[in-house]
């Protein structure tokens, strides 16, 4: 462990320790802010004027990540608590939001006036009746240039869709940074990230504990200031994050895609010595067959191994996959299955050689038969060295 990850840990428990220790209030709005000092006094003022009419017991915390101008001096003079955290990002600054607030509804918003938190109602409201989360919804009543097109029908919709795919949440603007949640769902949630993807990850993580997600329309105004959002590395982060914490779809069916492919590649080179031929071009599947076969057997392999070391972590939930995995996937059997796969290649090169000194044809591709042999020995190799990586995945 480096003394930065124990300085970390020390932080966020005494964090919660101050979280725990503080009175309970009922709401807690949480602005992370990094240079807001145009428009936070505003955002602050909202949420407390809320508070006020509504006769809610809340607070207001920005948490000050980094600001180089009177950010902070603007939240305090507006009444919010304002707090530092030192660790840069979007997510870090909300975390920290998180951990150190009182309030049994947690209510995460921006600083940058683009959502109006004059009234909250309606978003407080289905935590209050039971759901776990409500999230907003920006795409049906945004202002005019509120949000580029590129993020309004590219970004948003393409995020929000593998959000459904992947969990089957019916989320239309899974971007929205305007939510609100019980104290119990945070908790639940183990929140991680520390960037952008803090919002996927949210999303993600309540579909598969089963939590209660409402979405509820909400407005987006044009921000003041600079933005912080960079198109191409915060979605890469949303992607990657994404692709991390779905195994089965970066390794598993994208392998045996490849497998079946590569499977029949190496059938039509057994059967046409020549080549397949398609106009007036000729493939030869020969080499295809194998790389495809390979790669996806590498792959299966791959995601086989991190789907199971993702379950027993808890960081995604157990399921049909784990428990197949877990019993027609068990060490001797994978290396049983390889030795057999070897065996058929040695076999191949077997009939090979004796068509070599009989001068004899069996009616196979002598081509095909070498690339089937091959790919058959380079495949049970892999197989019996991912053996011993799935088996590995799984040890407490």
């Amino acid at each position: 462990m480096t003394v930065s990850d124990s300085t970390d840990r020390t932080e966020a428990h005494d964090e919660a320790a101050a979280g725990a220790e503080r009175q309970r209030c009922e709401v807690s709005v949480v602005l992370p802010c990094l240079n807001e000092e145009e428009t936070v006094a505003a955002c602050v003022e909202k949420a407390l004027g809320w508070f006020k009419r509504e006769g809610i017991d809340g607070e207001v915390v920005v948490v000050d990540n980094g600001s180089t101008d009177r950010s902070r001096e603007e939240a305090l003079r507006a009444g919010a608590r304002v707090i530092q955290e030192s660790r840069r990002g979007y997510g870090a600054a909300h975390l920290r939001g998180f951990r150190d607030s009182c309030g049994d509804i947690i209510v995460m918003a921006d600083a940058d006036d683009t959502y109006d938190l004059v009234n909250l109602t309606p978003l407080v409201e289905p935590v209050r009746n039971g759901y776990d989360m409500a999230v907003g919804n920006r795409l049906h009543d945004m202002d005019e240039g509120a949000m580029t097109w590129s993020h309004r029908v590219i970004g948003t919709p393409a995020i929000s869709f593998l959000l459904k795919l992947f969990t089957g949440s019916a989320i239309g603007d899974s971007q929205c940074g305007l939510r609100a949640f019980s104290r119990d769902a945070f908790e639940r949630m183990e929140l991680r990230s520390s960037g952008m993807e803090l919002a996927s990850e949210m999303i993600l993580k309540a579909y598969r504990r089963d939590m209660r997600v409402a979405e509820v329309p909400t407005g987006y105004a044009v921000r003041k200031g600079e933005t912080k959002l960079n198109t191409f590395r915060d979605g890469w982060r949303h992607l990657r994050f994404l692709l991390l914490y779905t195994p089965h779809y970066l390794f598993l069916i994208p392998g045996l895609v490849f497998m079946l492919l590569g499977i029949l590649s190496l059938a039509l080179t057994l059967g046409a010595s020549g080549g397949v031929t398609v106009g007036t071009l000729t493939w030869q599947p020969v080499f295809a067959g194998g790389i495809l076969l390979v790669v996806g057997t590498n792959a299966v392999v791959i995601g086989t191994a991190t789907h199971l070391f993702a379950a027993s972590r808890g960081i995604i939930p157990e399921d049909w996959m784990s428990r197949f995995i877990r019993k027609y996937a068990q060490l001797e059997q994978v290396l049983g299955l390889a030795a057999l796969v070897i065996l058929v290649g040695i076999g191949l090169d077997a009939v090979i050689f004796y068509e070599w000194v009989t001068d004899s044809d069996l009616g196979l591709s002598t081509d095909g038969m070498a690339a089937v042999a091959q790919t058959s020995v380079i495949v049970g190799a892999n197989l019996a060295l991912g053996g011993f990586l799935i088996a590995l995945m799984d040890v407490e």
